[in-house]
Order: C-alpha cells, then sequence, then structure tokens
C-alpha cells in the first residue's frame, strides 16, 4: 500500500474537481489549481535553487565582512594575531584616509586648472570680439552716408 497525497502535482480526481471548483468560484483561484498540476513538479527544485542562492549570497555577505566584529572580523581565539591584526587594520584604515586626503587634493588643483583655462580661453574670445566689433565700426564710419545711414 502505497502512501501518496491525495493533492499533487498530476491529474488526479481530486485535483480536477479542484481545478474546476476553482473556476466555478473564482477564476484565478482555478488557474492557480491549473498551474500548480502543469508546473507543481517543479516547485522542489524551484525552492532548493532559490534556498541555494540565499545561502551563497547571505555567506558571502558574511565573508566579506558583514556582520561580527569592526571590520567584519570576528575573534580567533588567538590574542597575539587578533592584536596584529587589529593594527594593520588601523595601519590600512590610515593609508586610506591619506589617500582620500590626496584625492581631494588633486581634484582642487585639477578643478582650479580648469577654471585658469577657461578663464584664459573667455579673456581671448572677449579680446577677439573687442577686436572684430571696432573693425566692424571702422568699416562703417569709413562708407559713405546716405540719408544718415552709413550704406
Amino acid at each position: 500500500m502505497s502512501s501518496r497525497a491525495l493533492i499533487r502535482p498530476a491529474w488526479t480526481p481530486a485535483t480536477i474537481a479542484l481545478m474546476v471548483g476553482g473556476f466555478f468560484v473564482f477564476w484565478p483561484l482555478g488557474l492557480a489549481v491549473l498551474a500548480y498540476i502543469l508546473w507543481g513538479e517543479r516547485l522542489d527544485a524551484f525552492k532548493r535553487d532559490v534556498n541555494t542562492s540565499t545561502d551563497r549570497l547571505f555567506g558571502g555577505l558574511k565573508r566579506s565582512g558583514f556582520g561580527g566584529t569592526a571590520f567584519g572580523a570576528s575573534n580567533t581565539g588567538n590574542v597575539a594575531f587578533d592584536d596584529w591584526r587589529d593594527a594593520e587594520l588601523k595601519r590600512l584604515d590610515d593609508e586610506r584616509r591619506k589617500l582620500n586626503e590626496a584625492a581631494a587634493e588633486f581634484e582642487a588643483h585639477a578643478r582650479e586648472l580648469r577654471r585658469a583655462k577657461d578663464q584664459e580661453e573667455f579673456d581671448r574670445f572677449m579680446k577677439d570680439r573687442q577686436a572684430r566689433e571696432k573693425t566692424r565700426n571702422d568699416a562703417r564710419n569709413d562708407g559713405p552716408i546716405v540719408d544718415g545711414h552709413p550704406a
């Protein structure tokens, strides 16, 4: 005698009756039962895949440093190693801070260089514009005047 579930993802009289009843009561319920009949065998594999993926994700997060003590490192039980690790992490943090300060200084320098270059280009443009205006005005003044306007 086998003990198989009455409602399982297969075409059994019980699942067919549930599907038809679901369509009578509320049509999305009937569709849900039909989907279970057709793809229910895949649910176990899907659940297993989702569990494996989430375990891998959260395991990676735990290894990368989320959780635990400072910097994500837990005590190993070896005091000498923990002290050395803490000193190295502090040294690396100081190096990172120095690098960030140097990067900020360089950005300020580059920004000042761009501003100076832009100012130089603007001054050159204004000088050329004034020269063009002067040339244009001189050309107007040199021509004949008809009815009070340059020709």
